[in-house]
């Protein structure tokens, strides 16, 4: 076993002694070491419950032969942090813990790795760690938050709340009908019940093979949810004792296609992109980002959930059938677009798992004959103002917006952004630029959901475009284009721009330009200085030096 280095042999009787005083004995020597990765942390709602998920975990590895150690990530909650500086340490925080989970596996020589994330840079974090150290690995998450319901009906969730803000502003509610919405909007633990960031990544995890079907979309507060968790332990076990599948063996370009496939799908968060590429490099994986409009082309979008529609959420995808329900449709629907001959952590390949699933509400997951789009809800959009690409959640755009043009209202911040469109600078017709907000720009590409949001409360969803370097949300909705790349802080276009340029968005066509000659593009870069905003901490000016952009997953690089 891959721990033996730090157990067998007369040299490791300090190592043994060591180990005992946390517990051991003799006979566990003899079996796997198993890594627990908790994001278990007090201030999310998806992770709160996770101390017990823990426990769940060491005692099912226990029971099946095995010796547990669990350890802790750091975690950010990107609700909470949204809208103000606190934000430039989210995306950040994914490096920290893919840095903790390498520097905890590969120092103790763990044989295996069962990790328990659930939100937002948690999940990504944890696959780049688990991928680094490539031992077998499981991934069983918190499981999403349930939606939460007003006294009249209405079905609510957080991006109901972040709407309701602009709505009080412009006296379209009232006081108390906001209150009961900041109380009823997130009812329960667990990731937030839209497609957001966090519930994506859960939901692509089944499909890269890492994770059990039914990670994405049971519960976090279900019996079944428990399970699936004792499920979970109990396989990684029996990986380790097989000696693999490793993390390298199942997330390979084929996997990555399926991932963005199942976006399509369901019309992930844009965040997905900025992550699965980073998961990519991470893997040794060349993945180019203009694959993802060949397979928006061979992918129907078959499933709406909040953001896209308020009333779907992931606990209804759930009882739909789950992903490997919107997978049995995909593959009736194009059997040559997914690779179902990979293995998976369940022990079964994905053919087993998608051909014996079935749609158990095809108003939720609609059959692959009748798809809500024929074409997939995510697009990657080039041109002179993103020469190396930006995204767009094309599910969650109305149909008017899917062409716009427009003249440029510019702001070099997130704050200045949110502030500026609740006191009116935005009207209708115009397209709100963001820039500075990219990885190196921000730094750390805060998400733009309290601008995004405002613009929605103000009435303006669609009247308004909205571009920039920074990221989004999950729960964004609206003509919302970001990871501009190149980014502002780096002399990419979006840089340039100056208040009243006309910019044309073509969704369809994935087209982003400004209606600027290359020639005047060029006089604007040799006289552009770019902004540097003051930063007094040492480890955002560290990530600011490092990192790439957007197009490249806003990974590090040395």
């Amino acid at each position: 076993m891959r721990s033996d280095i730090i157990k067998k042999g007369f040299e490791r009787t300090p190592h043994r002694s060591l180990l005992k005083a946390c517990g051991l004995t003799d006979a566990d020597m003899a079996k796997p070491f198993i890594g627990v990765a908790n994001s278990y942390i007090d201030i999310i709602p998806g992770h709160v419950h996770l101390q017990e998920f823990g426990r769940i975990v060491k005692e099912a590895i226990r029971a099946v032969g095995g010796v547990p150690f669990e350890f802790n990530t750091i975690g950010v909650d990107d609700g909470i942090v949204m809208g103000h500086d606190g934000m430039r340490y989210s995306l950040p925080s994914r490096e920290i813990i893919a840095d903790s989970i390498e520097t905890v596996v590969q120092a103790h020589h763990l044989d295996a790795l069962i990790c328990i994330p659930n939100c937002d840079k948690i999940v990504p974090g944890m696959i780049m760690g688990a991928l680094r150290c490539d031992v077998p690995t499981v991934f069983v998450s918190g499981g999403p938050m349930e939606a939460g319901h007003l006294a009249d009906g209405t079905t609510v969730d957080l991006v109901t709340a972040f709407e309701a803000v602009g709505q009080f502003k412009r006296g379209q509610m009232t006081e108390i009908r906001l209150k009961e919405i900041e109380d009823k909007a997130c009812p329960t633990c667990g990731s937030c019940s839209g497609m957001f960031t966090a519930n994506s990544m859960n939901c692509l995890m089944e499909v890269l093979g890492i994770a059990l079907p039914g990670n994405g979309t049971i519960l976090a507060t279900a019996a079944a949810r428990r399970d699936l968790v004792r499920q979970a332990a109990g396989r990684v076990v029996a990986m380790a004792l097989a000696g693999g599948p490793t993390m390298r063996e199942l997330v390979d370009f084929d996997a990555i296609d399926n991932a963005f496939i199942l976006d399509m799908a369901m019309g992930g968060s844009t965040n997905t992109v900025l992550h699965t590429i980073a998961i990519a490099r991470e893997a040794g994986i060349d993945y180019p980002l203009a694959r993802l409009n060949d397979l928006a082309q061979q992918v129907a979008y078959i499933a709406k959930v909040s953001p896209a529609l308020s009333t779907v959420h992931v606990e209804d995808i759930g009882r739909a059938g789950g992903i490997p329900a919107i997978l049995h449709e995909v593959n009736k629907r194009n059997p040559k677009v997914l690779h179902l001959d990979k293995p998976t952590v369940s022990g079964q390949t994905l053919r087993e798992i998608v051909e014996s699933a079935a749609v158990k509400d095809s108003r939720i997951i609609h059959l692959a004959n009748d798809p809500i789009s024929p074409t997939g809800g995510l697009r990657v959009l080039f041109g002179n103002l993103a020469p190396e690409g930006s995204v767009v959640k094309i599910a969650a755009v109305a149909p008017a917006m899917r062409q716009f043009s427009g003249p440029a209202r510019i702001f070099d911040s997130m704050e200045e952004a949110a502030e500026g469109i609740l006191a009116g600078q935005a009207q209708a017709g115009d397209v709100v630029v963001i820039r500075y907000e990219g990885p190196r720009g921000g730094p750390g590409m805060p998400e733009m959901l309290t601008p995004t949001a405002n613009i929605m409360g103000m009435g303006l969803g669609e009247s308004v475009a909205l571009i920039t370097d920074g990221r989004f949300s999950g729960a964004t909705r609206g003509a919302c284009v970001g990871h501009v790349s190149p980014e502002a802080a780096e002399g990419g276009p979006i840089g340039l721009l100056v208040e009243g340029d006309i910019i044309d968005l073509d969704l369809d066509a994935g087209k982003l330009n400004v209606r600027l000659t290359d020639a005047e593009l060029a006089r604007r870069r040799a006289a552009w200085k770019p902004v540097e905003k003051p930063l007094s901490s040492p480890w955002l000016r560290r990530y600011r030096k490092l990192v790439s952009n957007a197009a490249k997953g806003a990974v590090l690089e040395a």
